[in-house]
């Protein structure tokens, strides 16, 4: 976790730091051909395990909310409501949050899931991803990341048969 600025220059340079890592970034870390990847890793892992997966890239938050020190967590359940992750029929989703001007990931995932897997097998699949952004891979980290997750789901969530899937695949850039 990154400790946050306390006085108005750190403050004011988190906000410079956000406001400049714009879409492009995004785009850049996420080209088509990994964002194609992360979808079909998650409609495959979905094949294994009851929950739900959602991806979002944040390029850097707003002005207002870097400067007013929104955690990434905070940001990770701001969208996890917004978009709906926790209105599935089994309480089964599951947001991983990544934030690229913070350089963080945050996974949250809704109380049916949430209570059947340690806090330190999150932190594994964020550290996955973190690692690998730090030299630069945001592809195979991704996809690791994911795999990590769809073996962890499979044990601790396993599929039941056929269902259906209740939330998009396709990862969002913001």
């Amino acid at each position: 976790m990154t400790t946050m600025p306390t006085s108005f220059l750190g403050r004011c340079k988190r906000a410079w730091r956000h406001a400049t890592s714009g879409t492009a970034a995004g785009k850049r870390a996420f080209p088509p051909a990994t964002l194609a990847a992360i979808e079909q890793a998650i409609a495959l892992g979905e094949q294994r395990h009851r929950a739900e997966i959602r991806l979002i890239v944040e390029p850097g938050l707003d002005l207002k909310e870097a400067f007013n020190n929104t955690t990434n967590r905070q940001r990770a359940r701001a969208l996890f409501a917004q978009y709906g992750v926790w209105d599935t029929e089994e309480n089964c989703g599951v947001l991983i949050y990544i934030n690229l001007a913070a350089r963080e990931v945050d996974i949250v995932a809704d109380r049916h899931v949430g209570k059947l897997v340690a806090d330190s097998e999150w932190q594994t699949i964020c550290r996955t991803m973190t690692s690998g952004y730090a030299q630069g891979d945001y592809h195979a980290s991704t996809l690791s990341a994911l795999e990590q997750l769809n073996t962890l789901l499979a044990r601790h969530y396993p599929a039941s048969g056929e269902r259906q899937n209740q939330l998009p695949n396709d990862a969002v850039i913001l």
